[in-house]
């Protein structure tokens, strides 16, 4: 099922952590489309080839074969940065045979070929997009790839207006290309990334209303307060003391700034498995927090980097997505992580749509849920480690 074939070889392809019982493939059909018609019409891979939004690495992996002069992964992702390490590996390709950058690495300098497997994020493809045009000549090669349920007409416009001349291919297998003409014509203007609002008057944390956040694209709800973190920050544990708390899937960062901010003793830990979201929170953490105020920052596998025992609360507003599939994989996983991480009677609060039964995996996990707040919307459940 994880067998890709192209013109270059076959690879076997897995994602982030492995796991055999995992339904989701690490490509799709828009990755076979791009890479068959990269090989259909010869282009010319000896020059920098960059490649974004690569989700598990199957494109670098399938073009490292290819021979190419230097390529280039940019990704939001650490699971997909590890998936890709773990697929070259896998391929026989030398640990240096990609140079493999984050979104808040500087890019190249300049890029001869310009392929985009269009993230899920439209913010987090402007930005992007933005970042990569001084390196685009009017030679640059650039083509896009995605399903055809993910490439809408404001994607195209992303190109077009950013890059230059834009037009699609026709559909197969449900999937489309994107070809740009790069040229002097284009005027992106300035990027509006990282995007910055002032959380509103009613916020239900002290403290919190009226400070500026600062959100890099990419973000889970980027431009507001999701009403999920609404719903948790009105209902978070008090009076933790010296505490080590965990915002685990930490987003911006507003949950663990909220508990800064009423509990002076607390040691935070933020983490998130996207570049963009750690660095969102830190930046709010040092904008707010108050001089002399330190905490861990950590992109990564969840609490993977924290001993076990080590945390004594866990806060998570798990997602349900995984890219475009609806998956509670994300949420077991981090509910186990959780478990892991905390010391006996430590505890993991979670925020969730009330359909999604977080409380059965809980008790599944955990050993047991309580139910702290509900609305017509979410819950807020605990659960306790034993």
């Amino acid at each position: 099922m994880n067998r890709l074939s192209t013109s270059w070889g076959a690879f076997t392809l897995t994602r982030h952590p492995e796991d055999p019982r995992d339904p989701l493939r690490a490509w799709d059909a828009s990755d076979e489309y791009l890479l068959g018609h990269l090989a259909e019409t010869g282009t010319d891979l000896s020059g920098t080839v960059v490649v974004l939004g690569d989700r598990w690495g199957a494109l670098v992996t399938a073009l490292r074969a290819a021979g190419p002069g230097e390529l280039v992964q940019i990704t939001d992702s650490y699971l997909g940065g590890q998936a890709t390490r773990t697929n070259l590996a896998r391929a026989g390709a030398a640990p240096d045979a990609v140079r493999l950058l984050t979104t808040q690495d500087p890019p190249p300098e300049r890029i001869d070929v310009l392929l985009v497997h269009v993230p899920k994020s439209l913010a987090l493809l402007e930005d992007q997009l933005h970042r990569l045009a001084p390196a685009v000549h009017e030679g640059t090669v650039v083509v896009g790839t995605g399903m055809v349920k993910e490439i809408h007409t404001s994607t195209l416009k992303l190109f077009e207006r950013i890059l230059g001349p834009t037009r699609t291919s026709l559909a197969v297998k449900k999937a489309r290309l994107i070809h740009t003409t790069p040229g002097p014509a284009a005027a992106p203007g300035p990027s509006p990334w990282p995007y910055r609002y002032a959380l509103p008057a009613d916020t239900p944390a002290p403290g919190l209303p009226g400070r500026t956040v600062t959100n890099h694209a990419g973000v889970f709800c980027a431009d507001r307060l999701d009403i999920g973190t609404r719903f948790l920050l009105a209902h978070l544990p008090r009076g933790l003391g010296r505490a080590r708390v965990a915002d685990l899937g930490c987003g911006n960062g507003v949950v663990g700034l909220a508990v800064a901010l009423a509990e002076p003793e607390a040691e935070l830990v933020f983490t998130d498995e996207s570049y963009q979201a750690v660095a969102s929170a830190e930046e709010n953490f040092r904008a707010h927090a108050g001089d002399g105020r330190t905490a861990e920052f950590l992109v990564g596998d969840g609490l993977a980097d924290l001993a076990p025992g080590s945390v004594d609360l866990v806060l998570n507003n798990p997602p349900f997505h995984s890219h475009q599939a609806t998956t509670d994989r994300t949420a077991r996983r981090m509910f186990a992580d959780a478990r892991r991480a905390l010391r006996p009677g430590g505890e993991l609060w979670v925020v969730g749509n009330r359909h999604l039964g977080h409380h059965v995996t809980l008790r599944r996990i955990c050993g047991n849920a309580e139910l702290v707040a509900s609305d017509p919307k979410f819950v807020v459940l605990r659960a306790v480690r034993t």
